[in-house]
């Protein structure tokens, strides 16, 4: 038995080592994988929108040109479509965000339904553009573009279980916003945490805070805001404007849930810092700038920052206006200035003029002769050699007139001539 059980020995030994060559092939590949899935799941999504409302010239177009690296800028009409690059450094991962912009006629809000489903109203950020260079024109575009997206969101027929995870997921997100103090800056890409372990105390909404909940993220993008020192200069406006219209911007933000920004493309003002924020809501990306306030022209506050309390200290500066007047009342268009165009002035021809007034002369003056003679003086010296038209003994002084076309002097030179032949005259009779 003793050489059957060596021979089984080695057969066993060897079965022994295919199954641990299968179990360690089979963990390889349990390995490679189980890598590949978490890296196929965290790569960047596709199929985003950012959704762009604003009036016609308010530089909306310009606005996403200058993010997507484009130095020339073409506004088109209807619905116009652009996109972002969207670079993952920590990955080396790159996607494209569609933008969608709407034109500032109302007539072509139609065209939404090309932009947003409901399948693709999950994926997508309302932005919301005004131009601070005609800023009495704020607050109602606010309201009208917010109308317009409102009323397409209601024919979308989104369930009512799915709108209601929505406008919670924003609730949350405003309610946990916290400063970015405690950010690491060292990889500024990085995408936030999804879950953290410990909690934060999440505090109750205020009265006006998330009352117009559109269940997608909202910002609010104030352009041409180089604008302030020309409002400064030609329509007067004080430091009591700004945070007069600032106050109500914030207000309205409040009632979105909406971030604000204040940019310039003319100057590059924030527009690096608009970026990040816009892919940070998009794509979860970590953020590190927290609220800028102090500088009247590069305002900039996150969603879930503001509240009543911090928008309360601009009304300190309030002297002689309220904070809840109606932003009309305060905020006034200039009265339109009429260009006055000066009529030009021909000088009439100087042998006509004096023509004129010994015509005039002869049918009021007592002493006809003196004062035909003073003239005839005048029009002898101007009408050149003698035996020219108009000169003595041409015959006709009319034909002197109708044949002079120089005109030398003017007719306060002429005039004061006379008055001196007038002197004369009285002294003559």
């Amino acid at each position: 038995m003793a050489p059957v059980l060596e021979k089984q020995l080695p057969g066993a030994a060897g079965a022994g080592d295919n199954n641990n060559e299968e179990e360690e092939g089979h963990n390889l590949w349990t390995s490679i994988l189980s890598e590949v899935s978490t890296t196929s799941s965290s790569k960047l999504p596709s199929g985003k929108n950012i959704l762009l409302f604003g009036e016609d010239g308010s530089g909306k177009t310009a606005l996403m040109a200058k993010l997507q690296g484009a130095d020339q800028n073409k506004r088109g009409r209807g619905l116009e479509y652009l996109y972002l690059n969207v670079h993952d450094e920590d990955r080396d991962d790159l996607t494209r965000c569609n933008v969608w912009i709407l034109d500032g006629d109302l007539y072509h809000k139609g065209l939404l339904k090309f932009a947003v489903s409901a399948q693709s109203l999950a994926d997508c950020l309302a932005v919301f553009v005004a131009d601070m260079s005609r800023p009495w024109t704020i607050m109602e575009s606010l309201q009208k573009w917010a109308s317009v997206l409102r009323d397409h969101l209601d024919k979308l027929k989104i369930s009512p279980e799915d709108m209601r995870e929505m406008e919670q997921k924003m609730v949350k997100a405003f309610q946990e916003y916290t400063e970015p103090e405690d950010a690491t800056p060292s990889s500024p890409q990085r995408r936030a945490q999804t879950a953290g372990e410990d909690e934060a105390v999440v505090l109750p909404l205020g009265d006006n805070t998330l009352t117009h909940n559109l269940g997608i993220p909202v910002l609010i993008v104030c352009t041409k805001c180089d604008a302030v020192s020309v409002l400064e200069k030609e329509h007067d406006y004080r430091e009591e404007h700004f945070d007069f219209i600032q106050s109500h911007i914030r207000q309205f933000c409040l009632q979105y849930g909406a971030g604000l920004i204040y940019t310039s493309v003319k100057e590059e003002k924030n527009m690096d810092l608009l970026y990040k924020y816009l892919v940070h809501k998009m794509y979860e990306f970590q953020f590190t700038t927290p609220a800028l306030v102090v500088e009247k022209d590069a305002v900039f506050i996150p969603s879930g920052w503001d509240n009543e309390k911090k928008i309360g200290i601009l009304h300190e500066n309030l002297s002689t206006v309220r904070a809840e007047d109606p932003f009309e009342d305060f905020i006034t268009k200039p009265p339109v200035r009429k260009l006055v165009h000066e009529k030009e002035i021909n000088a009439e021809d100087e042998q006509v003029f004096l023509m004129k007034q010994q015509v005039n002369v002869r049918s009021g003056a007592a002493n006809e002769g003196v004062l035909a003679n003073f003239f005839n003086s005048l029009l002898s010296k101007k009408t050149g050699a003698p035996g020219s038209p108009g000169s003595p003994g041409s015959g006709a002084v009319g034909a002197g007139v109708q044949g002079s076309a120089k005109k030398t002097g003017t007719i306060s030179h002429y005039s004061a001539l006379i008055r001196n032949g007038a002197t004369v005259i009285r002294r003559n009779l």
